[in-house]
């Protein structure tokens, strides 16, 4: 596996790929790879003929500095586990590299970034476009790969190739779970065993909703999730909605949509989760 740190070496290595007429599948990450991030890189080698990893923990995403100075950083063992896995390159960039001047760049994605995640995350969205739109101008995808557990900013970056004028595939991937599960994330790691265990309840409160949505509606799933988080003294409910899977916009009825989903996000200790599961 090669692994870049200059956008020129980077663009070398890609202009001698594209001139051979291979298309190249690009997995964006931000590091603390686990199997979720592998599926991506199986799905890109399926689909393309080279796969190319970014790892970088990008700050203009993160609108809590702790947040930021806490995310996990491991790059050797992820460059390893990605040679295990087959992937063909990793760019590994600086922050001056890959934004060597002022980030000034705004993007309006109407409803989209201001609800759910965007709401409760001021700037968290913008600062995703920004370094999105960065990396695909660097690279130059044929196709890009990303997990539905970011299930909103799967529909962010799908907005932004429209906005782009880009001709770049996006391919959204199934959430991978841990044996009790937990949607595999990089943060999982942050929490104590304690805390771990705790987490495991998510899925499970998740589907006991999924099951009352059917039974007793919107409501009263609703009300069941808040109760069952007030239980547990290290836990806090940040969200819990029911949307349109096509545009995110809140429903209470499930009837109303052919593709409702749930989405939650909720802190378990310090550390910040998040899941969503299809309700019809």
């Amino acid at each position: 596996m090669l692994i870049y740190t200059k956008i020129a070496d980077l663009r070398g290595f890609l202009k001698e790929i594209k001139s051979l007429n291979q298309s190249v599948g690009f997995v964006p990450t931000m590091g603390a790879l686990h199997n979720g991030h592998i599926s991506l890189i199986e799905a890109s080698k399926k689909a393309c003929n080279i796969t190319i990893c970014c790892i970088f923990v990008n700050p203009t995403q993160f609108n809590d500095k702790a947040d930021l100075e806490r995310y996990p950083r491991m790059p050797e063992k992820d460059a390893e586990f990605l040679k295990n896995a087959g992937c063909h390159a990793l760019f590994m960039p600086t922050v001056s590299e890959v934004y060597p001047n002022t980030t000034t760049e705004n993007f309006d994605f109407d409803f989209l970034d201001k609800t759910l995640e965007g709401k409760h995350r001021p700037g968290h969205f913008n600062g995703v476009a920004q370094v999105v739109k960065r990396l695909f101008e660097i690279v130059e995808p044929t196709k890009a790969f990303f997990g539905e557990k970011d299930f909103q900013q799967v529909m962010i970056v799908k907005a932004l190739v429209k906005q782009m004028g880009s001709e770049i595939e996006i391919i959204s991937c199934p959430i991978l779970r841990e044996a009790d599960g937990l949607a595999m994330s990089s943060r999982n790691a942050l929490l104590t065993k304690n805390e771990r265990e705790i987490a495991g309840l998510v899925p499970k409160i998740m589907n006991a909703a999924k099951k009352l949505i059917h039974e007793n509606g919107i409501a009263e799933a609703k009300l069941f999730i808040q109760k069952e988080v007030a239980k547990i003294s290290i836990m806090k409910l940040d969200y819990f909605e029911v949307c349109n899977a096509e545009n995110l916009k809140t429903v209470t009825d499930v009837n109303s949509t052919k593709t409702a989903i749930a989405l939650i996000a909720i802190y378990v200790g310090k550390i910040r989760l998040i899941d969503n599961l299809p309700i019809n």
